[in-house]
């Protein structure tokens, strides 16, 4: 199979890297000094889980250099998504399956934007991971896994293919489910809450657990994700709400959310993928958000400043 891995950072890194251990062929999409590293001497990767070097097939930034992919693993930021597959559609074939495994709600509806009639999965993953330097990719801590599954809920013998794929790595949670839109909620539930808040109030976690009004306004936030997940038919339940809210009583009293640092940092971010998506489908479906757009109109001005 050829395996073409978008994006080498944190996600596209660790998760490509691990596939260069497979026999299948295996493309890196990079740029720059990260990409010249790589070429020179291969991906290197400090895991908590082992230490190793990834050697792919090919790792180039020219897309005409591509053998045509038989499947595509995105790990781009969401905001690059619809762009990506733009620059990808005259390099596919209709079997070309798109895997996602970004932040967000809605990869998979911005991939068949582009590509009506493309062959798209629906996945999340979940890993701690970042670069760390021209060709190395740092995972501190934390199991790396992959959700995945058909956006229709049936278990198809290409979901199951690529499944196979996967398990021939080591040291990665790989589980195919009949209902991803809910895996994806769950983990959209927790990521949205608490990422463009923690943009707007500027401080760590456990700042904001110590304000009653502050710890507030994010249950606020996070309610009305919830109700907007409901309007739109994904099955997620009290007992999804009451986990997020786990996760978050056992955050560390320092951490901030990637997206929320972009943000600090003045870099391009989620927002608009985030807090701005539950804007649009709120208003699309008649679903009254207002902390979302509270935050989201609060901290447009930036970050357009910042894709400037």
């Amino acid at each position: 199979m050829n395996i073409l891995i978008y994006g080498i950072g944190g996600v596209g890194g660790y998760f490509g890297g691990k596939l260069t251990q497979t026999s299948h062929n295996i493309t890196f999409i990079a740029r720059g000094a990260h990409l010249k590293a790589i070429q020179e001497k291969g991906l290197e990767i400090n895991s908590f889980k082992g230490d190793f070097t990834a050697i792919p097939d090919l790792a180039t930034d020219d897309l005409n250099e591509i053998p045509t992919p038989d499947l595509i693993i995105l790990g781009v930021k969401s905001w690059q998504v619809r762009g990506t597959v733009i620059k990808l559609k005259h390099y596919v074939k209709p079997e070309t399956v798109f895997l996602p495994l970004q932040n967000g709600a809605a990869n998979a509806e911005m991939i068949l934007e582009v590509l009506p009639n493309a062959s798209v999965l629906g996945g999340l993953c979940r890993i701690v991971s970042f670069i760390d330097g021209p060709g190395k990719i740092k995972h501190p801590h934390f199991e790396p896994s992959i959700i995945f599954g058909e956006l229709d809920g049936r278990m198809t013998d290409r979901a199951k293919k690529i499944l196979e794929v996967f398990n021939e790595v080591n040291d990665i949670n790989v589980k195919l489910v009949d209902n991803i839109q809910v895996e994806i909620w769950k983990k959209f539930l927790f990521i949205c809450t608490i990422s463009g808040f923690g943009g707007l109030v500027r401080v760590p976690m456990g700042k904001i657990r110590s304000s009653d009004y502050l710890f507030n306004m994010m249950k606020d936030t996070a309610q009305e994700i919830f109700k907007l997940a409901k309007a739109k038919g994904i099955n997620l339940t009290e007992a999804h709400m009451q986990s997020v809210f786990e996760a978050i009583q056992n955050q560390g009293a320092d951490v901030t959310a990637s997206t929320q640092r972009d943000i600090m940092e003045g870099k391009p971010s989620e927002l608009d993928n985030f807090n701005g998506y539950i804007v649009r489908e709120g208003k699309r479906l008649g679903v009254s958000v207002p902390v979302n757009e509270l935050i989201y109109e609060c901290l447009k001005p930036m970050e357009k400043e910042a894709r400037s």
